[in-house]
């Protein structure tokens, strides 16, 4: 199984959307974040999965949560790029490519 880097950039997104969730109903945040992390790990275990984009990564919509995880399968690892907002500045995780 490959391993997984999480962009700084995205890491810190997810870290203010659980936050955010939080803030709204104690214990959502978390419901959020353990999302993710599945989410990730569901990535992980069949990246290939999930469709190819046009810029060459992948997307992984979450379920609960109005958000899309972008990911990059590269040979060594998987590269996660943003845990994107659905409503918000689409493509603003584009310039990590």
């Amino acid at each position: 199984m490959k391993q997984v880097f999480i962009d700084s950039e995205a890491e810190n997104a997810l870290s203010d959307s659980v936050a955010f969730y939080e803030r709204r109903k104690r214990g959502l945040g978390l419901e959020f974040e353990r999302g993710a992390r599945e989410a990730v790990q569901t990535i992980q275990a069949d990246p290939e999965r999930y469709p190819l984009q046009k810029e060459g990564t992948r997307r992984f919509v979450m379920e609960r949560f109005p958000f899309v995880i972008h990911y990059a399968d590269l040979p060594p690892t998987i590269w996660i790029l943003a845990f994107a907002h659905t409503g918000r500045k689409p493509g603003y995780w584009r310039r990590r490519l």
